[in-house]
């Protein structure tokens, strides 16, 4: 049977069988099934490979983020939103619903700097809001082939916010790249799990979602 290409399915495994290194590393992750559907529909250029994989264990959702791209761009002056945002980086989105009112933004770039805000329809964002630290962590690593971010979020977070339904989580992947023609001036393209079928990239629109169906 053809598998829906905007559902991926999370495993479940044992309790304490995954520690967040930043590395991805390890027989538990061979255990979560490989998505490599990523595309840039507004960029002619492919974009380099990312394999994202997630697992969870009944009391935490892990995920893991793979990108096989060398060329890293960060803006390292400071930890503002600012200098993540104008950072490579890769992104989490969660809904409780279509409406997208409100909606969940996690994006983390390659120092495992996290920019968290909740977000309304029409591109309201509220950036003085964040995911309750002590039910999220993040670690990154990097060599000369790719980049790793690995993390955990809480079930009781995520059930907070009225995001678990039916077993499954509305969420969007995605990432940002930075490139430069001069070395000065970086402009990003926008990379994502599923195609939002926009004009212009646009990933704050319900069709930019997918869902993660956790499995027993």
């Amino acid at each position: 049977m053809k598998r829906e290409s905007n559902i991926y399915r999370v495993n479940l495994i044992e309790k304490l069988e995954l520690e967040i290194t930043g590395k991805g590393e390890g027989g538990v992750w061979d255990k979560a099934e490989v998505l490599t559907q990523f595309l840039s529909p507004w960029d002619i250029k492919e974009p380099s490979k990312i394999e994202f994989r997630a697992l969870w264990d009944g009391v935490y959702f892990f995920f893991c983020f793979r990108v096989f791209d060398s060329k890293i761009h960060i803006v390292a002056k400071d930890d503002s939103f600012v200098s993540i945002n104008d950072s490579d980086r890769v992104e989490l989105f969660f809904r409780p619903d279509t409406s997208l009112n409100p909606y969940y933004c996690l994006e983390i770039d390659t120092a495992a700097r996290i920019m968290d805000f909740i977000a309304y329809p029409d591109k309201k964002f509220d950036f003085n809001w964040n995911w309750p630290k002590n039910d999220i962590k993040v670690k990154s690593s990097k060599n000369d082939k790719s980049f790793t971010v690995e993390g955990a979020i809480s079930i009781d977070s995520f059930n907070k916010f009225n995001l678990i339904k039916d077993n499954k989580i509305e969420a969007g992947i995605f990432r940002a790249k930075y490139n430069s023609e001069d070395g000065i001036n970086f402009e990003p393209t926008w990379i994502s799990w599923v195609n939002p079928n926009t004009e212009t990239p646009d990933f704050h629109i319900p069709s930019s979602f997918g869902v993660l169906h956790l499995m027993f």
